[in-house]
């Protein structure tokens, strides 16, 4: 096998012409293989192999800084910088990320999982570079879909102020920027990045500028003249107009004349946009017909293309309640950041088109957006994954909470999600929502009361966010099903001494432990929180007088948490009769995992909670 030569980085340059298409076929096998048994971002890697391997082919990876937007498509560039052996622990607990992470590789120059901000770092590489006079060149790869995300025009607004060469990779698998014109456009390539072009537009500017008067209104003139004729023969033409030269459109699987491409704009001096088209899941038939659905997959059958089918998840759930929602009451509607399947409105947008909102890769414009929809009499239900609803934390303070607008955040892959890792995990969400006056938060313990909350989000009036985990569904604790009440909790459980404050997710986990001490001969009360503000401050009070602990639960950072705002609440009233002990996610940003394992790391599993309380039998 060709890929048995790959063993570091820049092995690839050793490979024979005529061998790369079979490496690439080795290559898209070998993610094939992995992915079905680990899970992962499949699509979107099958469809760069060639690109990656033309950077490879044209750049020092770790001399250069090549900076990949979002990283789920980092399979290949990990395959050819030495990581191979490791691939049978991608995505797995002390195993290799599915992003790229830096201190796995030199090769990998940025951290990264969230999107549209690899224009802006890599930015950030080139003036370095040119403060301390190195000559590494800076590359970006960023998709299409990335740049409906509002930093990266931010970025790109700022570009022409670079000196010397950055490379932006456009990888357009999707969304057409513009039509390929054929020979024309080859020509206008060569001639724009040639040096006898370069040279004669340089020598003449110069000798125009020389000519007293008329020499600069001539230049003007010329420059206007020949920018109107590029509007209407040369693609690109945004990015020209912000001081970008525009490369493109190529084909992303061929690696000749991609390699080409990076030849002629490695000669480019300031910003250039190499506008690559590629194939999402190509070379994998089930792939390519299904791009959305092996975006992010989970252990699947190549064969068939079909994952294993489990309990209905918490999205489930929510979908189902927000098409019902959605039949009863014409003023709900629904809005995603480019994550309809994801969030499950795939249903809803389905059946009401007229009400599905989907504003790209903008989570600030989609809370925005959401505000001026709730001002018209409509009750907006922004669906978003946790760590992704942190870029609109300003909008959430201005445009919604200080206007008191009815606005509600569903809130999916709240807590940790496990494989994905630290730029995944929904572990902020309380800290960042908490402190902004008439926000509402709740989060639901099973399936029913999730479908219970949306209801009451729906009738509510005000901002308001529900969270839930990512994965299936608690279904247990049915009979536990009292009426959702603003700022009350449930007693699951009455017991002695200890009393265990659970939030969302931790609920199943308290429950569990407190089963566990009652077989041990000790039976301790379990409180569903249900909101995290506005807090119980009465079942606060209750559970102080009555019991020597609290230990309180939650599926969130220790900082900024339910912990911390209960922990507030005594300490403000003075009572120190109760020993107060938490269980969260610790300060620090944790690393990839199945939920379970990453509950152990934390010591959020049944078995530490149960150590917990038992230590707290054991103080003097």
């Amino acid at each position: 096998m060709v890929l048995d030569n790959i063993k570091q980085s820049n092995d690839i340059k050793n490979i024979a012409k005529e061998d790369l298409p079979q490496l690439a076929d080795e290559i898209r096998e070998f993610i094939l293989e992995h992915v079905s048994k680990t899970g992962g971002h499949l699509a979107s890697n099958l469809g760069v192999v060639e690109l990656t391997m033309a950077i490879h082919l044209s750049f020092d990876v770790e001399k250069d800084h090549i900076v990949w937007d979002v990283g789920h498509q980092c399979y290949t560039h990990k395959i050819l910088t030495g990581r191979k052996e490791q691939f049978d622990t991608l995505r797995q607990y002390k195993g290799l990320s599915g992003f790229p992470k830096r201190m796995e590789s030199k090769a990998d120059a940025f951290d990264t999982g969230h999107s549209s901000n690899s224009i802006s770092a890599g930015m950030g590489y080139a003036a370095a570079r040119n403060l301390k006079h190195t000559d590494e060149k800076v590359v970006v790869v960023i998709g299409d879909g990335a740049m409906t995300g509002g930093i990266a025009y931010e970025a790109l607004n700022n570009a022409s102020t670079v000196d010397g060469n950055f490379i932006i990779i456009l990888n357009d698998n999707n969304m057409s920027i513009s039509e390929n014109v054929g020979g024309m456009n080859a020509q206008l390539t060569k001639l724009r990045t040639g040096n006898v072009y370069r040279d004669l537009k340089k020598a003449v500017t110069d000798s125009l500028e020389k000519i007293p008067a008329v020499g600069d209104g001539m230049v003007r003139t010329i420059r206007k003249t020949k920018n109107g004729i590029k509007q209407f023969i040369v693609p690109g033409m945004f990015f020209e107009e912000m001081g970008i030269t525009y490369l493109g459109p190529c084909d992303g699987h061929n690696i000749p004349q991609l390699t080409k491409m990076f030849r002629d704009a490695k000669r480019v001096d300031g910003p250039v946009l190499i506008h690559v088209m590629t194939e999402k899941g190509k070379g994998y038939e089930h792939a390519e017909r299904h791009p959305a659905r092996f975006h992010s997959t989970g252990a699947f059958d190549i064969e068939t293309g079909l994952g294993k089918k489990g309990k209905p998840s918490y999205t489930d759930i929510f979908s189902t309640v927000m098409r019902k929602l959605g039949e009863r009451n014409d003023k709900v509607v629904a809005i995603t950041a480019a994550m309809a399947d994801g969030t499950g409105l795939r249903r809803f947008r389905n059946l009401y088109p007229e009400r599905f909102f989907d504003v790209g890769i903008a989570e600030q414009h989609g809370v925005t957006f959401s505000a001026g929809l709730s001002l018209s009499g409509f009750v907006p239900v922004f669906a978003v994954y946790s760590s992704f609803l942190q870029r609109g934390f300003d909008e959430i303070a201005q445009d919604v909470c200080m206007q008191n607008l009815h606005v509600v955040f569903a809130i999916d892959r709240a807590g940790l999600v496990g494989n994905d890792g630290p730029t995944h995990h929904g572990v902020f969400d309380i800290a960042y929502l908490s402190m902004l006056p008439n926000m509402v938060l709740m989060a639901p313990k099973n399936k029913w009361e999730l479908s219970d909350m949306v209801k009451y989000a729906i009738s509510h009036n005000g901002p308001i966010a529900l969270r839930y985990p990512r994965g299936e569904a608690y279904d247990e604790l049915k009979e536990h099903r009292e009426p959702i009440r603003l700022g009350k909790s449930e007693v699951i459980q009455e017991g002695e001494e200890v009393a265990l404050i659970a939030y969302g997710a931790m609920v199943k986990q308290a429950y569990q432990a407190a089963t566990c001490l009652e077989q041990q001969g000790k039976k301790v009360t379990v409180i569903n929180l249900r909101f995290a503000k506005p807090l119980d401050t009465a079942m606060l009070d209750e559970v102080a007088k009555n019991h020597k602990a609290v230990i309180t639960l939650e599926d969130h950072s220790l900082k900024g948490g339910i912990g911390s705002m209960i922990a507030d609440y005594y300490a403000t009233k003075g009572d120190d009769n109760v020993v107060l002990k938490h269980v969260g996610v610790p300060d620090e940003y944790i690393e990839q995992g199945s939920v379970s394992q990453l509950y152990e790391e934390c010591n959020m599993d049944v078995s530490s909670i149960v150590d917990l309380v038992h230590s707290l039998d054991n103080r003097e």
